[in-house]
């Protein structure tokens, strides 16, 4: 008999831990899905009648919004009319009884639902408030909505992504999002840790600004330490050379030869010795300032061959090199297929669903990392506040007034 997503929960890391999730579109929901798939028991609370914005998101695959389904696996949705007299005491009695919220409003807006990180705390000592926010709870900009692509250009990304060309690009994912969800989990993992042994809860902040400065590694490093710019460098590392994307005779493939042996390797199974001793490409810091002439010759030998003839002889030889995947390709390799990483679920309107789930590996998450498909709208909302001590007719009351929502799953699966 297979096993129920609480038992297999109960085997997890963060088993017995209850997350209120009070967040909406991808930087919150991230956060909250990482702790669900470590095993903490995710409560999705979800405006009705629509739910969270991103259900609104295409695309879409029978009606379900297929963004919606990439950040909200492991979870269970209580519907909430947050409009109605009653939703403040429901969530505060929520609250009572839960380790950690996550909300990612913008500074002052979750007040307004009549609930605040002072008023919670004080009724549960040991609660971890956790705020994601675009620029930060203080400074001149903490009220600003905090989009991904905002924070990309603001947090400097974009300056250095792309080419002359094409002038400044965004990351082709929404990465401020997804890193300041990495880093809200990092820290919600922490504070739990630290209340272990000493009983209190606190507060966990982060943003889509500081969780993109916090990336910028040897960029920002330049700036700091060598007052340096960095500028658009396309695909070619910043401060090594040769590393980056060359054309072959069927198309572009990674090198990485990102030291002198790596790189005098390459020059011999290129036919390009005598590179070797030329002052023009002698060391790193030579190579640099020669790259576009470099990166022609290069080309020049790597357009006798196919990528797949060229990545096998420079993997042989300890030098990294790969090919430049689109999707299908991605999910058709057999090396991410040996990873384990795509998983498989029932969902209860789309049937069996592939997802993509977490890259973590360790003992606890050995039977894979996906345990509850990506919930519909309201669908755990009677069963969710049973546990938190309403009565059935309390249940009833609430879905008869509206401030709460139950899906009829049944219904709409024949729908």
């Amino acid at each position: 008999m297979d096993s129920t997503p609480t038992e297999i929960m109960k085997s997890l890391p963060l088993s017995g831990i209850k997350v209120l999730d009070l967040t909406r579109a991808l930087s919150g929901p991230f956060c909250t899905m990482i702790l669900a798939d470590l095993g903490a028991d995710v409560i999705k609370v979800e405006p009705a009648p629509h739910g969270d914005m991103i259900r609104q998101w295409g695309p879409f695959k029978d009606g379900e919004s297929i963004y919606y389904l990439s950040g909200n696996r492991n979870k269970r949705s209580l519907a909430l009319n947050f409009r109605d007299p009653s939703c403040k005491e429901t969530l505060l009695k929520m609250i009572e009884s839960s380790d950690v919220v996550v909300e990612n409003f913008r500074p002052g807006v979750v007040e307004n639902i009549g609930i605040s990180e002072q008023i919670a705390r004080a009724i549960n000592p040991r609660l971890i408030w956790t705020s994601i926010t675009g620029y930060g709870s203080k400074g001149p900009k903490a009220t600003w909505p905090g989009f991904d692509q905002i924070a990309q250009g603001e947090a400097g990304f974009m300056s250095f992504t792309g080419t002359p060309s094409s002038g400044p690009q965004r990351v082709g994912v929404a990465i401020g999002d997804l890193t300041s969800g990495m880093w809200a989990a990092l820290g919600v993992i922490a504070a739990l840790y630290q209340r272990s042994s000493t009983g209190s809860g606190q507060r966990v902040e982060t943003s889509l600004l500081e969780s993109l400065v916090g990336l910028l590694s040897v960029q920002g490093q330049r700036y700091l330490s060598a007052g340096e710019v960095p500028q658009l460098s396309g695909n070619v590392h910043p401060v090594i050379s040769p590393y980056g994307a060359f054309q072959a005779k069927d198309g572009l493939l990674n090198i990485g030869a990102a030291t002198q042996q790596q790189w005098e390797k390459l020059a011999r199974l290129l036919s390009l010795e005598p590179l070797i001793k030329d002052d023009k490409f002698l060391d790193n810091a030579a190579r640099i300032t020669n790259r576009n002439e470099l990166k022609t010759l290069i080309e020049d030998r790597l357009d006798q061959k196919q990528r797949a003839e060229w990545i096998p002889d420079m993997v042989a030889l300890g030098i990294p090199a790969g090919a430049i995947n689109d999707i299908q390709a991605v999910f058709e390799d057999e090396q991410v297929k040996a990873t384990g990483i795509i998983e498989e679920i029932h969902h209860p309107v789309l049937g069996k669903i592939r997802q993509v789930g977490s890259p973590i590996r360790m003992d606890a998450l050995k039977a894979g990392s996906i345990h509850r498909a990506p919930p519909i709208l309201g669908q755990h909302s009677e069963e969710i506040l049973g546990e938190f001590g309403y009565t059935a007719g309390e249940i009833e009351h609430l879905l008869r007034s509206g401030a709460i929502v139950q899906s009829d799953v049944d219904a709409v699966v024949s729908t």
